[in-house]
């Protein structure tokens, strides 16, 4: 062989043993495992979408947004998703590093219930009574929160039970009154006559419109890794588009990660989770949301346009 043909074989078998260009990686805290709003990130990993986009993801299930965004304070985590929106504004209003960079949940498909056995029957039956939210800070906390002022419930008694699991068994031992939920946990239970509905997370005039969880960044990651977060919301977008495709992958892929029957999992999505609900393109009721955080006391005054802005960083689609 000539020298230019060696260096040819030299050239081709150093570009065959070479890596492939790696992967950047991500570190993710989520509330609620196994909802539907919440396995965006799981399912578009198990469709191959993040990979695509050249991002490998490593994902942290939590009890709640409370303890999805401390570890995105701290810098632990690269970004937290279903954040409760008055929990994030608190955070950055404290001088917190958090920045929002996606809607996660703009209206909700959480519900309240109770023992079949329960004298409650409506959210005025509550006073007195203990109610479930799953972490302090958490949208099921701004939700209590805002039955309690709505509804005058001044003796109700506002109880963080974790995750929907937990809940469910904190109600049926009688550890407290009034749980909380979000489909597909409790459907099963609801049709066995077990437990009954008596309130939606949409009966608060405050969620009603409002993008109450968000998708949030740690500051300083943001500002050093902006094309990888670039790249993870239009992976994260592509992902909302294939749950809502055809492909009966979705589905499937949707009940084994829950461990749920297939048809249920498609009940989820089509009877609770209108793809809107969960579009990650824009903060909706603002204004409102101010206004709660105020008299929820997660900040004392609201932000400023100028603040609205640092907060708010929303990557248009590409």
């Amino acid at each position: 062989m000539n020298r230019i043909g060696l260096l040819i074989a030299s050239a081709t078998l150093a570009a065959l043993t070479l890596p492939a260009a790696a992967e950047d990686n991500m570190k993710l805290t989520i509330g609620q495992r196994g909802n539907w709003d919440t396995a965006i990130t799981e399912l578009g990993t198990r469709a191959g979408i993040f990979k695509k986009h050249g991002i490998v993801l490593e994902m942290i299930y939590t009890s709640g947004s409370g303890e999805t965004l401390q570890p995105v304070v701290s810098g632990s985590v690269d970004a937290g998703l279903a954040v409760g929106t008055l929990g994030a504004i608190g955070a950055f209003a404290k001088g917190a590093p958090v920045v929002i960079i996606g809607a996660e949940a703009t209206g909700a498909a959480d519900y309240w219930y109770v023992k079949a056995s329960s004298p409650i029957k409506s959210l005025k039956d509550m006073d007195g009574h203990t109610i479930a939210f799953s972490t302090r800070g958490s949208s099921t906390d701004s939700v209590v929160r805002a039955f309690i002022s709505e509804n005058k419930l001044t003796k109700a008694k506002p109880t963080p039970t974790g995750n929907p699991s937990a809940t469910l068994t904190a109600v049926m031992s009688d550890q407290v009154e009034v749980g909380w939920a979000a489909p597909p946990f409790g459907l099963k239970e609801m049709e066995e006559g077990k437990i009954r509905l008596v309130a939606r997370a949409t009966d608060a005039a405050i969620v009603r419109g409002q993008t109450i969880r968000t998708v949030v960044a740690n500051k300083d990651a943001l500002a050093k890794r902006k094309d990888v977060f670039k790249r993870f919301m239009q992976a994260y977008r592509e992902s909302i588009d294939y749950m809502y495709s055809s492909d009966p992958k979705v589905i499937k892929d949707y009940a084994d990660f829950v461990g749920i029957p297939e048809a249920l999992a498609k009940r989820v999505r089509d009877d609770f989770f209108p793809k809107s609900l969960i579009n990650p393109d824009e903060i909706k009721g603002l204004d409102s949301l101010m206004k709660d955080a105020v008299e929820l006391k997660f900040i004392s005054a609201p932000l400023t346009a100028e603040q609205q802005k640092e907060l708010i960083q929303i990557e248009p689609r590409g």
